[in-house]
């Protein structure tokens, strides 16, 4: 097993826009802190019952299962970057339209708890995947909608946005 810790990136690492993310990940080691959102996450949205699952907080916002299932299509695509670019893949990788894909998902036709169970399998695969990086993957980079990423800058990146999205479901979803 792989016991390299995965060191925070540099600016130049990743698009500013991805700034905001990476800030909400506290020092430390960063794979104990994607095992412990996994449960956390897992576990506030387990208390949630299932006829909260679409309740939004506004007209035109999403309700929590498309936010479950935003949150795990954009760590599903940050991993898939993270993948290329650790395999030294130099292909460059699209961006993708966040909203658009939240408007395609089928999410009131799915149960929270199904949700759930997806992004635990999800966040399961991240983390199977970072432990055994070598240091050399991790500074590996590429470019995903026109923009230089490196690897650890993704890795980051998943663990902020789930930070982000768990903290408006606390705030704004009360969950």
């Amino acid at each position: 097993m792989n016991t390299l810790t995965i060191g925070r990136p540099a600016a130049d690492e990743h698009h500013e826009y991805y700034a905001r993310y990476i800030s909400r990940v506290p020092d430390g080691d960063l794979l104990d802190l994607l095992r412990q959102q996994l449960l956390e996450t897992v576990t506030a949205l387990r208390a949630v019952p299932e006829s909260r699952g679409d309740f939004a907080y506004g007209p035109d916002k999403w309700s929590i299962k498309k936010v479950l299932g935003h949150m795990s299509d954009v760590e599903r695509v940050m991993f898939y970057r993270a993948l290329t670019f650790a395999r030294n893949d130099k292909t460059d990788l699209p961006g993708f339209d966040e909203n658009q894909w939240a408007d395609d998902f089928n999410a009131d036709d799915r149960t929270l708890a199904d949700l759930i169970d997806e992004f635990e399998s999800v966040r399961s695969a991240t983390i199977q995947f970072a432990k055994h990086l070598t240091s050399e993957e991790q500074e590996r980079r590429g470019k995903a909608n026109g923009q230089a990423v490196s690897v650890r800058a993704l890795l980051y990146i998943i663990a902020g946005h789930e930070r982000h999205h768990l903290g408006l479901l606390r705030e704004r979803y009360s969950i």
